[in-house]
């Protein structure tokens, strides 16, 4: 591999008139632990390893670009959100996030429940061999199809999202003899501060029952979601468990959580007042966020738990009502800081006076989150340690779009050369997920790392694989 200096773009942030980009770190090869899983380490020889495994070494058996996880992390991660909470509360994995079969056996061994929102994601938590009745299906169209499955395997919870799906969940459980358990999502007028596209809890947006009538959240239960309740109470193959709310994405602020936890007692409140039932669960959804960048600061699970605990007692005691078993759903704060994604560097192009693209093997295939949401990432070359002057670089992919930009501006070393490995972290979450055969490109495997040893839980795809689907 050439070690060759490669021309330098520049090296202070105040020649550009945007960005996202800040100073230069004052050490290009330290690895941030708020970024990254908690087994990656810059080996004495200037490599980064995870798990006790040399990049270079995985680039070489499992190829690039390819999203590593340590389990490790995940399962560290699990635990701690399980301890958190504690036995008087529920925690369920959102599957979105990042869902495989052994995602889902790591799930079940630690403790946690499962949150799918797909026929999919349902299939796989069932061949994997999670409980169904810990796991919960969310969605806001789900098919036919998927509603008898979950009745069928009989599912902990169904969370019905309109008026509709109350009526086709109790006309398929009353059908198959059962009695399901499900919530009622409604929406609290709460926006968290998130980026406009994954926030989804205001009420002008696709998601659950307004508690308000007429576009005003002052009066909770004046609503659609007071009248869902009093259609599900009505009917026997139903069984009315809790109230559920989900106030956005890559949420640090825990006041959008206190606003919604008191407008949802204030419909728990005029459920008792109205018709004698106190329903024993509230769950709050999930959105907490996790570091991207150095910039960054998520809270600990353990500080999370307080605060919303500390959040549903108070409003409760103050409604007079019983405390309800509080349920979340972490997603992207469990699978996220647990992987990284492993590229190759190839074409390197100086602008004079802006930056260097830094073109790598993948792209918006593998992560279209930047070219999505406009979102930011950190990264470093794993494959070596430099000592070079750090450049102002964008990292973009191999796919005919401009704007596919895996991390907007970074600074990375001035002799970074064409063979090196790039790793982007934070990427478990919602990458793989989200990832497409754009340009017919095939999909990453994802390799999951834990004490010296490797293995892949999700097979890279093959040409064959795209051949295979093409019937035409």
């Amino acid at each position: 591999m050439s070690r060759s200096a490669h021309p330098a773009g520049p090296r202070h942030a105040d020649v550009l008139p945007e960005g996202h980009y800040t100073a230069p770190p004052a050490d290009l090869n330290s690895l941030d632990p708020r970024v990254w899983a908690q087994t990656v380490e810059r080996t004495p020889e200037g490599a980064v390893a995870v798990g006790g495994l040399d990049v270079r070494r995985l680039a070489e058996e499992f190829g690039t670009p390819a999203y590593v996880m340590d389990e490790t992390d995940f399962r560290a991660r699990c635990r701690a959100w399980r301890d958190a909470f504690g036995s008087d509360a529920d925690v369920y994995y959102a599957g979105k996030a990042f869902l495989s079969r052994a995602v889902v056996r790591w799930l079940h061994e630690e403790g946690l429940n499962l949150d799918v929102c797909s026929g999919g994601e349902l299939a796989t938590a069932l061949d994997a061999g999670m409980p169904a009745e810990r796991i919960a299906l969310h969605g806001n169209n789900k098919s036919d199809e998927e509603i008898e499955r979950a009745v069928e395997a009989g599912v902990g919870r169904i969370v019905l999202d309109s008026f509709q799906e109350i009526a086709r969940v109790a006309h398929t459980a009353a059908r198959l003899g059962r009695r399901q358990p499900v919530q009622i999502r409604v929406t609290v007028g709460v926006e968290a501060h998130t980026h406009e596209f994954i926030a989804t809890a205001h009420e002008d947006q696709k998601f659950g029952l307004a508690l308000a009538g007429g576009g005003s959240s002052s009066e909770a239960g004046e609503g659609p979601a007071a009248e869902a309740v009093r259609r599900v109470l009505m009917l026997d193959s139903l069984e009315l468990t809790g109230i559920h709310s989900h106030i956005g994405s890559q949420i640090f602020d825990m006041a959008g959580f206190e606003v919604s936890a008191r407008r949802v007692v204030g419909l728990l409140t005029r459920i008792r007042d109205e018709h004698g039932v106190e329903l024993p669960e509230i769950d709050l959804g999930g959105g907490l966020g996790i570091a991207y960048t150095p910039e960054d600061d998520p809270r600990e699970p353990h500080e999370i738990a307080k605060a919303l605990g500390d959040i549903v007692t108070r409003e409760c005691e103050a409604a007079g009502l019983a405390v309800p078993r509080l349920s979340v759903e972490p997603g992207r704060a469990i699978a996220g800081p647990t992987a990284f994604t492993l590229y190759e560097v190839g074409t390197l192009k100086e602008l004079e006076g802006l930056r260097t693209y830094v073109s790598v093997d993948g792209g918006m295939s593998d992560n279209i989150r930047t070219a999505l949401y406009d979102a930011e990432y950190s990264v470093a070359l794993v494959s070596r340690a430099s000592a070079a002057e750090p450049m102002l670089s964008r990292v973009v992919g191999k796919h005919c779009e401009s704007g596919d930009i895996v991390v907007r501006d970074a600074f990375l070393p001035a002799d970074l050369a064409p063979g090196d490995l790039l790793a982007v972290p934070a990427t478990g979450a919602y990458c793989r997920s989200m990832a497409s055969n754009y340009n017919h490109a095939l999909r990453p495997p994802v390799v999951a790392v834990r004490d010296g040893q490797a293995r892949t839980i999700v097979r890279r795809e093959t040409e064959e694989d795209l051949l295979r689907l093409d019937v035409g």
